[in-house]
């Protein structure tokens, strides 16, 4: 069977740089053999964790919103996409937010998310990753990715400020889609 690679395009904008970049991920992912599937964080119904820790006991989280068909996808895949753009130095509201609930995937045995391959993609407004904010989220990722004893297979970032931008970098657009085709086909 071939893998499950999975995209969470964490923009506001349905059609914003960001997107745009995680779709060339899509394609490479799908070239390479792989089954893919995508989700627009901003379009779905996702609340912030309560911190109730019932899902520490119980191995369940009791919010009732679109994780609930997301925790499934996430412990079947193998290699997972996260696309942000960088808002105020760091990663999108979107995109914590999705990251907040992955606390439903721990146990006493670690997280249902370890060994899983990460593809990070991000885009800024600035010309510099350190004075935009996306060096933050670079560490936080790499930060999150040590913890669950996983790994970042290729980061691919770069400035795109005016809706579009981003197809105006070939070189940028090619990275994204190489990972993509890196996810899917690396062990």
């Amino acid at each position: 069977m071939s893998k499950l690679v999975l995209v969470f395009k964490g923009s506001p904008r349905e059609k914003g740089n960001n997107s745009i970049l995680a779709e060339q991920a899509v394609g490479g992912a799908k070239n390479a053999g792989a089954r893919v599937e995508s989700f627009s964080l901003q379009s779905m119904d996702i609340r912030p964790c309560d911190g109730c820790d019932i899902c520490q006991e119980t191995g369940v989280c009791v919010l009732k919103d679109d994780m609930q068909l997301l925790y499934p996808k996430l412990r079947e895949a193998e290699a997972i996409v996260i696309a942000s753009p960088i808002y105020w130095f760091t990663i999108s509201a979107q995109t914590k937010l999705f990251i907040d609930r992955w606390y439903a995937l721990q146990s006493t045995q670690g997280s249902d998310l370890k060994a899983r391959q990460f593809g990070i993609l991000l885009t800024y407004g600035d010309t510099d990753p350190y004075t935009s904010g996306a060096i933050n989220a670079i560490h936080t990722f790499q930060d999150i990715t040590r913890y669950l004893k996983a790994e970042i297979v290729g980061i691919v970032y770069g400035t795109a400020n005016k809706e579009g931008d981003i197809l105006n970098q070939p070189e940028i657009l090619k990275r994204a889609y190489q990972l993509g085709e890196k996810l899917a086909s690396s062990q």
